[in-house]
């Protein structure tokens, strides 16, 4: 192997930067059962309600199945906080469609969350305080740091708070009109269409903003260094402390 074919210390860092950044994006967005979670009480909800129009059916479905998702994490003593936001949502569907007795509306809190949702992620952009960075800082053990320690970071989680900011915000820009013009089966299957492509577009883009920032400061490990450090000071100390004491004592015997 030529000098030219050995892989440099810059290009093996690029790569576990790489990878830990991926790691941390496929915890963070719980990866591919996190997106069926999401998708598939909106696609059983849309297709009885297509077969049959029978709203309780159809949203007594949905919510079973959030349920069952729930309780199979459990079982198997995996992370429940995407089982359980799925969960609250299509509760939450569930009680407002009943309440006013259109199946639209078993879309509509959903769509409300997703439009807040794109709003934090501008306002937050635009303040300084990139909610991405609020969301991803402990996965990836920086916390806070890259507020004003990591320039570059704040700079990647800038953009992609923008990113996820403006995707939400066209795909609102879509769902509402259809939610007055449209009817039930067509804003339901628009929506479910609507679930993954955007999302994933919205992953990739902070995938490359971080790939390109500089490294996590991870806080966690200087926190345990000082301890450590701390821990030694303390040890030397006290044996120096001891050494003085032996040696008066040995001053002091006749």
């Amino acid at each position: 192997m030529t000098s030219l074919d050995k892989p440099t210390t810059e290009d093996t860092s690029a790569d576990d930067a790489r990878a830990v950044t991926e790691a941390a994006l496929f915890e963070a967005f719980g990866g591919v059962r996190g997106m069926v979670e999401t998708v598939l009480p909106g696609l059983l909800f849309v297709s009885i309600y297509t077969i049959n129009k029978d709203l309780h059916m159809s949203a007594i479905a949905a919510l079973a199945v959030s349920l069952v998702m729930v309780v199979v994490r459990l079982a198997r003593k995996d992370t429940v906080k995407h089982a359980f936001s799925g969960v609250f949502g299509v509760a939450f569907g569930v009680v407002f469609a009943m309440m006013t007795g259109n199946a639209k509306d078993f879309y509509l809190p959903g769509m409300l969350y997703t439009l807040g949702l794109a709003l934090a992620y501008i306002v937050t952009a635009v303040a300084g305080v990139p909610l991405i960075g609020l969301m991803l800082g402990p996965v990836f053990k920086e916390n806070l740091s890259w507020r004003t320690r990591n320039p570059g970071r704040k700079k990647a989680y800038t953009k992609a708070s923008w990113a996820w900011g403006l995707i939400l915000l066209g795909k609102s820009a879509i769902l509402f009109p259809l939610y007055w013009w449209a009817d039930t089966t067509q804003l339901g299957w628009v929506l479910i269409a609507l679930k993954i492509p955007p999302f994933l577009l919205a992953v990739y883009l902070t995938w490359v903003f971080l790939a390109k920032a500089p490294p996590p400061i991870d806080v966690f490990a200087e926190m345990e260094a000082e301890e450590r450090a701390e821990e030694e000071r303390k040890a030397a100390a006290a044996q120096e402390n001891g050494e003085t004491t032996t040696a008066g004592r040995h001053r002091r015997e006749p």
